[in-house]
């Protein structure tokens, strides 16, 4: 019969799902690593809303001294919860944001160049 290896347990903030289909809403949670994503927390640290609202904005809230104790403890983090905390300012911007906020640019670039083309275009055939 085979061993299985055991897995290493260990805490990590992350996001949880809640909410439905058409409206994501998320906690932002202490669990272990090895806990499913909605299993009951170890504790709540904040929330994230990524829908906008009437004024564009996607709201996040943070319990940031929890959230620095539980950093100077030596807690993990997942992927999206570090690309929130670097937009928020408490930790250095996360790569990925970068990444993401150049191929925006290059797209609406992209888009303008087409837009003028198309009016050029109209231009020359009246």
């Amino acid at each position: 019969m085979p061993r299985i290896p055991l897995r290493k347990s260990f805490d990590i903030i992350k996001l949880a799902y809640h909410g439905c289909n058409n409206r994501p809403f998320f906690h932002i949670v202490l669990l272990k690593n090895i806990s499913k994503r909605n299993a009951p927390p170890m504790e709540m640290l904040g929330t994230y809303d990524p829908m906008p609202n009437i004024y564009n904005e996607k709201l996040v809230s943070l319990d940031i001294d929890r959230i620095k104790f539980h950093l100077a403890s030596g807690v993990s983090l997942s992927k999206p919860v570090e690309k929130l905390l670097g937009l928020s300012g408490l930790l250095p911007v996360h790569p990925m944001s970068y990444m993401t906020a150049k191929r925006n640019r290059q797209k609406l670039e992209e888009q303008a160049e087409s837009e003028a083309a198309n009016k050029k275009g109209e231009v020359e055939e009246s």
